[in-house]
């Protein structure tokens, strides 16, 4: 039988991407020079925020250690935006490489829907699926930039 994740693993999931999330914007954001796709990414940036927030208080339900992404993760990130953008800081860049760490944020998220399985709490699942909807969203908007 395939293993499911339980609810305190999909709120950490939600919670870890989001953070993640965060991070690489505000790696990036230096590096941003358009005044239209500063002002999507600083969009992104607050509504990321709302889900942080929202996994923080289910993590409380839940009663779940919700982690920061490691220092190794952080550097790394840091790393490959400040490679990514060094001879490059346009917008279309920019937006491609927004785009491909929300398409790792979506894949991760919808396996974590189907590993959820149907015995996931309504709550938790309303939120996975409110930050997977957004991403989706985000994909589509940074795509103009293209």
């Amino acid at each position: 039988m395939e293993k499911k994740k339980t609810d305190s693993e999909v709120v950490a999931e939600i919670y870890r991407n989001a953070q993640l999330a965060l991070e690489s914007i505000s790696d990036i954001m230096p590096e941003v020079v358009d005044g239209d796709i500063r002002d999507e990414i600083m969009r992104e940036h607050e509504e990321y925020e709302k889900i942080c927030s929202k996994a923080a208080a289910l993590a409380l339900k839940y009663n779940v250690d919700v982690k920061e992404p490691s220092p190794i993760k952080k550097a790394m990130m840091w790393s490959a935006i400040k490679m990514g953008t060094a001879n490059d800081n346009s917008s279309q860049n920019i937006a491609q490489m927004m785009i491909r760490g929300t398409v790792t944020g979506i894949t991760s998220l919808k396996t974590t829907l189907t590993d959820g399985g149907t015995t996931m709490d309504p709550e938790v699942k309303k939120l996975l699926t409110e930050l997977v909807k957004l991403e989706e969203g985000f994909e589509t908007k940074l795509k103009k930039f293209l």
